[in-house]
């Protein structure tokens, strides 16, 4: 799949924009209502169906240049036919979507992004550094070959033939021809299923080096702590659209304030009454306290026990947040 999108870039092929479908867009890339040159991705009520499944419904987004954004939701959520829609490999069904102020596929487009799917698959017969020569071949101004096949730990199976690597050896094979034409956009959907941890730490490495290098990255994944670690930013589908969309350490703090963890003489009735407390619980010789807020509920507890000795503060996680976001918007 990635390869025939690859090849394309050398084609005068319109097949895969219906103007139409990108209201208020024309082909030299104007819009009815002016977009910011540093707007990466334009999407306005964007819907795409299959037959009577709505698999994207009514998604707006705006994503400006720079950093690095992961769109998160559950299977089925839609986030891989939002990403197939801005490479072009679908068409909307309806609204507006524009890339870098362009309709999606367009070959300006596909010269300034790079791509790593979920269901890539190459040519057996071709070695990894073949496969790297032929995509860098594709773009205007492509990475050092080498340079790229020593970033993604290629060197040692940099020339046998693709059918024969594993399947995370094929993975980094992937990875490296995302980023092997220098795009100023990276699309990675679910980049490190299958990868082991010292591989993964690589991916990770290289990934936050681009978003560094001022490259924009879209990553999804089921890893709710590798959207932790390494996004900017965070997108939550639900059932074809958009329920969350904040800075990471926002998104984090809808899961409620911090758990506070300390010895304590104050009993579980005492500091159950405290203010911002929402539980309680013993644990050994310490309690567990969950707050919604931190600093209100470590008041109160000082000032009820000034002694209180061997205090842990632990921050919501992402996971705990995005459990939280799916369930309340499950339960409207």
């Amino acid at each position: 799949m990635i390869l025939v999108l690859i090849v394309n870039l050398n084609a005068r092929d319109k097949r895969l924009v219906s103007p139409k479908l990108v209201r208020g867009l024309d082909m030299s890339g104007n819009t009815e209502n002016k977009i910011s040159s540093d707007i990466i991705i334009y999407a306005k009520d964007l819907s795409k169906k299959f037959g009577d499944a709505i698999a994207v419904n009514s998604v707006s987004l705006s994503l400006a240049k720079g950093g690095i954004t992961a769109i998160l939701g559950e299977n089925g959520a839609g986030k891989t036919t939002f990403i197939h829609a801005c490479l072009g490999l679908t068409n909307p069904s309806s609204g507006t979507l524009s890339m870098f102020g362009q309709p999606p596929g367009s070959i300006s487009v596909r010269r300034r992004t790079g791509s790593m799917l979920q269901d890539a698959d190459l040519p057996d017969l071709l070695s990894p550094r073949e496969h790297i020569e032929l995509f860098a071949s594709y773009y205007p101004d492509p990475l050092n070959i080498d340079v790229v096949i020593g970033m993604c730990k290629l060197t040692g199976f940099a020339d046998k033939k693709y059918k024969k690597l594993s399947g995370g050896q094929k993975r980094r094979v992937q990875f490296a021809l995302a980023v092997i034409g220098n795009p100023d956009l990276v699309f990675l959907d679910e980049p490190t299923t299958g990868l082991d941890t010292d591989t993964r730490k690589m991916l990770w490495d290289v990934v936050r080096q681009l978003a560094a290098d001022g490259r924009t990255i879209i990553l999804t994944t089921h890893y709710l702590e590798e959207a932790d670690a390494l996004a900017d930013r965070i997108v939550v589908m639900h059932a074809g659209k958009i329920i969350a969309d904040a800075p990471t350490p926002e998104i984090r703090s809808l899961a409620g304030g911090a758990v506070i963890k300390c010895v304590t003489a104050l009993s579980i009735k005492a500091i159950s009454v405290l203010p911002a407390v929402i539980s309680v619980r013993r644990s050994g010789r310490f309690v567990e306290i969950s707050t919604e807020n931190q600093t209100s509920a470590l008041q109160g507890l000082l000032m009820e026990d000034p002694n209180i000795s061997e205090l842990i503060v632990k921050k919501p996680s992402l996971e705990e947040a995005f459990e939280r976001i799916v369930h309340d918007k499950e339960q409207e």
